[in-house]
Order: C-alpha cells, then structure tokens, then sequence
C-alpha cells in the first residue's frame, strides 16, 4: 500500500503544524537565568529537554500514571515562553501574574494550529496549572527538581544562592513519593555545593 498525496484540507493542516512549529522554535533561543556546565545561560528548549528526558528515565517508576500524557504536559508547559520570555526562579511569586500572562501567550502562540490542537495544547496546559491531576502534580515536581539540577550542575557566578534551592518548589515536590526521594537527592546536591563554595 502506498501512501497517498494529502489534500488540500489536508496540506493545509500540515502547514498551520509547520507554523506553529517555527513560532515555537523561539524557545531555543529564550533564555533561563540558570547556567550550563560551560556556564552559558540556559534555554527554555534546553529545561524543557532535560526535564522529558528524566521522565522518560524514570518510567518504571511512574508505572501508575499515563507517562505519554505527562510527557505533553511537560513539552507543552513553558510554550507561553516564546513570547514574554521566563522569569528567574528566586523573581517569581503565587502573584505576579505570571500564569495568566503564560496562559494568552500560550492562546495567542496556538492561533496557527488547527482547532483540535489548539484545545488540546491549551487543556493540558491548564492541566498543568490546576496541578490537580497525578500527571499535573508530577510535571510540576518535575519541573521544580529539573531546575534544582540545573543550579547545582551550571558553572555559577562566585555568590550564587544554592540555598535557594532548598526551599524553592518545596509544596510540588511533596505530591508524590518518587518526588520526595528526588527532592532530598537534590538537596544533598545543593548541600555540598553549599559546603564547597564555602570552602570547608
């Protein structure tokens, strides 16, 4: 059997997907004030890799939760970035507006798909906001322990606060017990970059 030439309702579909596509692609260039190994800034596409990249490696972990879905949730979650950028982790606040401002990022970035991907993006997205689905309350954690990483990995400047780390995130990392465990492996990390910077 051989695949057939889409129709026009069909190119059409594909070409709002390839524009959404390069609107987003902007994400590899917004920048995080977290700091690479090398010690360049990170970029959103960067988090956004590393945190699906530790879902998928703790698959057999999350036996108890759709991993395909939370796998969206996490690709999908700072798409509003592409637009008014991030905002550092020790800036943000419960009332900043942040969230209502990703949000219409996110609706206006998701005019270029077609309707049926528009909702899905918008509902998982909001998904990941509510924080109240299994897959929600795990991306959340995830992406908080994925940052944590980061700042203990990323060369920093010499008066970097590692002990933000310890308090950040710390209400999504309590919603699950495979978020705990890798919450105290994280503060461990931090920890001794705390005693090393301190030059005990």
């Amino acid at each position: 059997m051989t695949a057939q030439e889409p129709n026009s309702a069909e190119t059409d579909r594909l070409v709002r997907i390839i524009d959404f596509i390069q609107a987003a692609e902007v994400l590899k260039d917004t920048l995080r004030s977290g700091r690479t190994g090398q010690g360049r800034p990170e970029s959103t596409a960067e988090h956004t890799w590393r945190l699906c990249l530790m879902i998928i490696l703790f698959e057999v972990e999350l036996a108890d939760v759709d991993v395909l879905k939370l796998l969206k949730i996490c690709v999908i979650h700072d798409l509003g970035e592409a637009i008014s950028g991030d905002v550092p982790a020790p800036n943000q606040s419960s009332n900043d507006g942040r969230a209502a401002r990703e949000r219409q990022d996110l609706l206006t970035l998701c005019k270029a798909l077609p309707e049926d991907l528009s909702a899905e993006i918008v509902a998982l997205w909001d998904e990941y906001a509510a924080a109240k689905s299994p897959e929600a309350i795990l991306a959340k954690g995830f992406d908080k322990i994925e940052t944590m990483l980061q700042h203990v990995k990323g060369r920093n400047a010499p008066d970097f606060d590692y002990a933000f780390n310890l308090g950040y995130g710390r209400e999504a990392t309590d919603g699950h017990p495979l978020l705990r465990c890798l919450r105290s492996l994280a503060d461990d990390l931090t920890q001794r970059e705390m005693i090393s910077q301190a030059g005990v």
